[in-house]
């Protein structure tokens, strides 16, 4: 079928949950992707900071082609011996004690929820189970990380919502000292604000939540789906602020697309848990934690992590040159930008599909660029080249 015959029949039989675009993906190489009416695409969406080595990377093929041949499923209840190995690797590379696998970051935020609950309740604690969240936030669309991202456009529609949240203001500290009583349990933060406009946290910001929770005895919760697994230049993003949390939650890249998640705590949280208060039938699988022991092999190498580095300053450097008046900021961390500008940018990333550059926004007002961790400077040439025409062609409102 080409795209219009998919869209008719996607639109007749798939629950309609996203604004789609008209086309379709079949196929992608590297960073480079093709619609069913054949057209090519230089992918700087990537799946929404998922594919960090891109598409269809041979290494990742054969990984799973191999434990596809070996056992694709089986329960929790045995050990997986793929699922240990890259346990070990994340536990090693965070500072922290264990992890939890699951199948998303929404499912891992969730874990992390209640990880910090069921440890206070077990240490007789029961009062303190209250979280304090940031306004605009995103944590996923299940009902207690929803209630957790400080957007009210994402909760509309689904009260009641879930009791013990409050929201500070992001890069206030004095805002988070505020909100802090009897009930607090822990801070949930994003190090970089991705679906909040790609805002990074200052240094400062985040050494001092640190040490507000050390000092009040709270729980530091990071939220890095989006910005971890090597995007913002660190394995980490926690590791540029030299910050350590209780709990960190991790998904889109950790397998460079295929679907999974985990969250990992240190010792203090970890006792929370006993056999029984949370599980994940999927969680960890054989196929997902396989890849995601190539996945981290290879973007948890430190000559990597510095190519990344540089590749973000190259783009950014590129970004800077642009001269637009609609442009009123650039920020972001390693391979995760935004660029704000001070109109909505509707038409403007339409004109870039056209012209064959896949782009999507943080917000109505802000372009993110999130490709490949492994992107050439041939395709981040190509990308700015298309986006200054793009620029160009872009009415005034």
């Amino acid at each position: 079928m080409n795209n219009a015959e998919l869209a008719a029949v996607g639109s007749e039989y798939v629950m309609n949950t996203y604004a789609r675009y008209p086309f379709a993906l079949v196929k992608g190489k590297g960073s480079r992707v093709w619609d069913a009416d054949g057209r090519e695409y230089l992918d700087f969406i990537g799946g929404i900071a998922v594919c960090v080595l891109g598409h269809s990377d041979q290494r990742l093929n054969n990984v799973l082609r191999e434990q596809s041949e070996k056992l694709w499923h089986c329960s929790n209840l045995f050990w997986i011996e793929p699922q240990i190995e890259l346990a070990r690797k994340l536990v090693q590379n965070s500072g922290l004690s264990k992890a939890f696998f699951c199948n998303s970051g929404a499912e891992a935020n969730e874990a992390a929820i209640k990880l910090v609950r069921k440890y206070f309740y077990r240490r007789g604690e029961q009062k303190r189970r209250s979280i304090i969240a940031f306004r605009n936030s995103f944590h996923g669309r299940t009902m207690a990380a929803l209630t957790a991202t400080g957007q009210s456009k994402y909760q509309e529609g689904f009260a009641p919502l879930v009791e013990g949240f409050a929201y500070a203001d992001f890069n206030d500290l004095n805002s988070v000292r505020a909100l802090i009583n009897d009930e607090a349990a822990a801070v949930m933060v994003e190090p970089v604000q991705g679906e909040g406009g790609v805002m990074p946290a200052d240094t400062e910001f985040m050494k001092g939540l640190r040490q507000i929770c050390d000092q009040e005895g709270l729980l530091l919760v990071l939220d890095e789906v989006q910005c971890g697994m090597g995007r913002s230049g660190h394995f980490f993003a926690f590791q540029k602020y030299g910050v350590i949390p209780d709990i960190v939650t991790i998904a889109k890249g950790i397998a460079g697309g295929f679907p999974m998640g985990a969250m990992l705590a240190g010792k203090l949280p970890v006792s929370g848990f006993e056999p029984g208060d949370h599980a994940s039938t999927f969680g960890g699988n054989p196929l997902g934690t396989a890849v995601g022991n190539a996945v981290f092999d290879i973007v948890g190498q430190e000559d990597f992590l510095r190519q990344v580095r540089a590749k973000g300053n190259y783009l950014q450097n590129k970004l800077r040159e642009l001269k637009d008046g609609r442009i009123i900021n650039l920020r972001g961390l390693g391979l995760m930008l935004g660029l704000e500008l001070n109109t909505n940018h509707n038409k403007l990333l339409e004109i870039c599909r056209q012209k064959g550059l896949l782009l999507i926004g943080a917000g109505p007002k802000v372009v993110r660029w999130v490709p490949a961790l492994n992107i050439s400077e041939a395709d981040i040439n190509q990308a700015v080249e298309i986006f200054a025409e793009a620029l160009a062609e872009w009415p005034e409102d």
